[in-house]
């Protein structure tokens, strides 16, 4: 079945990504997702308050975490996603080239912080022994942080994915749904970080 729905500069809609009966129904389908990841999202911050005092002797919040790499973290991640905005600026302006450069400057910054966060676990782990099986703490929180690391990798490969596969397509109204349902999902992802980054980090390093 082909889905050559492509048109010219001149004649497709500003909002390609809702033009279609398919792309609405991704964009509600997308906003339920979303509601019910908030809800299992709120479930582990809940437990992660009801746990953070619970160390077992072990390494307290304020002893481990470091604001310095968090804040680079929180500054890619907050980064990547004002560029898939200037993306999706530019898929409404029919400029599929520059949409694709700004999601892969997306990626990047995307990779950046998963490396980070990976660095920051390793670190944990080998200076201070800090692991899951630690404390209850120590579950709560890779858990909950782990959890928002594997939604990263999952949007990386989601990226990777429509990307490569729409290369040589240019934008259409097929696509032009899927790259706005990824932007959304990556700008919850964004939000998610910043509630992490105040309630885990910021909170946990002034007790």
């Amino acid at each position: 079945m082909s889905h050559d729905h492509s048109l010219n500069p001149e004649t497709m809609p500003h909002n390609p990504e809702k033009a279609t009966l398919e792309g609405k129904n991704k964009f509600t389908g997308l906003w339920f997702f979303l509601g019910g990841e908030t809800v299992l999202f709120a479930s582990l911050f809940g437990t992660y308050l009801a746990l953070k005092n619970s160390t077992a002797g072990g390494p307290a919040a304020e002893e481990l975490f470091g604001l310095e790499l968090v804040f680079i973290m929180t500054m890619l991640l907050l980064t990547s996603s004002l560029t898939s905005v200037y993306a999706m600026y530019h898929m409404k302006n029919n400029d599929f080239k520059k949409m694709q450069l700004w999601l892969a400057i997306t990626g990047l910054l995307g990779l950046g912080f998963l490396s980070l966060e990976i660095y920051e676990f390793y670190h944990y782990i080998h200076h201070y022994e800090f692991t899951f099986r630690s404390s209850a703490f120590g579950s709560a929180f890779y858990t909950l942080v782990g959890f928002h690391g594997g939604h990263v990798l999952f949007g990386l490969c989601w990226l990777v994915a429509i990307m490569v596969r729409n290369a040589k397509r240019g934008l259409n109204l097929y696509n032009a749904p899927k790259f706005n349902t990824f932007s959304l999902y990556w700008h919850f992802i964004d939000v998610v970080w910043v509630f992490i980054f105040t309630v885990v980090y910021l909170m946990g390093k002034v007790g």
